[in-house]
């Protein structure tokens, strides 16, 4: 086998990533080692310093995962367009001397719904958004660069929900208690908050939320750890599409994966199969 350079995840804590799977799985299929590792930088650290360090150290590109992201907005050099808008860098590379920082969430979110869609047309239908964090932002402006016109969001904080209203031109937002309301029509609904994560309360809507979506809407809930939630029992129940938070996991890092080797991988069964046995095995 063969070596491009050292790829990793950064993060604190962040030996629970799964990104080691993902991106080995698919270096040993391009017969290349398997030279992605999980890389933890304290936030107490000097960010920058860390990733010229890694530079230095033969590692040609990284993922950015919590706490880190904003600070490698800070740190590089060069900033793609979707990491401008978010403020935000889930990907890095080390090209020619200097630090260039992208953000695949948005991306790799709306590529998860495509795949997942079965013809629904999602992309013509209102759809609300649960939540108003880091991921809501980048599902916000990634649904408003797809062509949704009409984007609706609740949140528990309208402070913090008001603070992403410049990301779509045409964005609804009310409090948590107007989401039957809000979901009228929606062929999509999508929960951004960690609530129905291992270890967090489930999400509990009530069923007037489900009788209002659209009748083939998709409902996505991007919690991976477990990947059946409790919100997609409910949509199912409903005879809604449910789409795990699986699709977006593997679908941002194929598009990091394409950034630093030039060729987006396949996704295949065999690598769902992995990581569905890996996150199993652990709950």
């Amino acid at each position: 086998m063969s070596a491009a350079g050292k790829l990793a995840i950064i993060g604190w804590p962040v030996a629970q990533s799964r990104s080691p799977l993902i991106h080995n799985h698919w270096l040993v299929a391009r017969g290349e080692e398997a030279v992605y590792q999980a890389y933890p930088i304290d936030p107490q650290d000097d960010f920058r310093q860390a990733l010229q360090h890694m530079a230095a150290s033969g590692f040609v590109g990284a993922n950015v995962t919590a706490p880190h992201k904003e600070a490698a907005f800070s740190a590089v050099d060069v900033l793609s367009a979707a990491a401008q808008t978010l403020g935000a860098v889930n990907t890095i590379s080390f090209q020619n001397g200097q630090m260039v920082g992208a953000n695949t969430d948005g991306a790799g979110f709306v590529a998860s719904l495509d795949e997942a869609a079965q013809g629904t047309g999602w992309r013509a239908r209102p759809a609300l958004v649960l939540g108003a964090g880091g991921a809501a932002r980048a599902i916000v402006a990634a649904l408003d660069h797809a062509g949704v016109t009409d984007i609706r969001l609740v949140n528990r904080t309208r402070a913090k929900a008001e603070a992403l209203s410049g990301l779509a031109e045409n964005m609804q937002i009310e409090d948590w208690h107007a989401c039957p309301d809000m979901a009228d029509g929606c062929g999509l609904m999508v929960n951004t908050t960690s609530l129905g994560m291992v270890g967090k309360p489930p999400l509990a809507l009530p069923e007037a939320v489900f009788a209002a979506l659209s009748p083939e809407a998709l409902v996505c809930d991007i919690v991976y750890a477990p990947l059946e939630t409790p919100l997609l029992q409910a949509a199912r129940a409903a005879g809604h599409v449910g789409v795990d938070g699986l699709g977006m996991l593997l679908h941002q890092a194929a598009l990091s994966f394409e950034i630093w080797r030039g060729t987006r991988p396949q996704i295949d069964t065999a690598l769902r199969d992995k990581l569905i046995a890996d996150l199993t095995q652990e709950g």
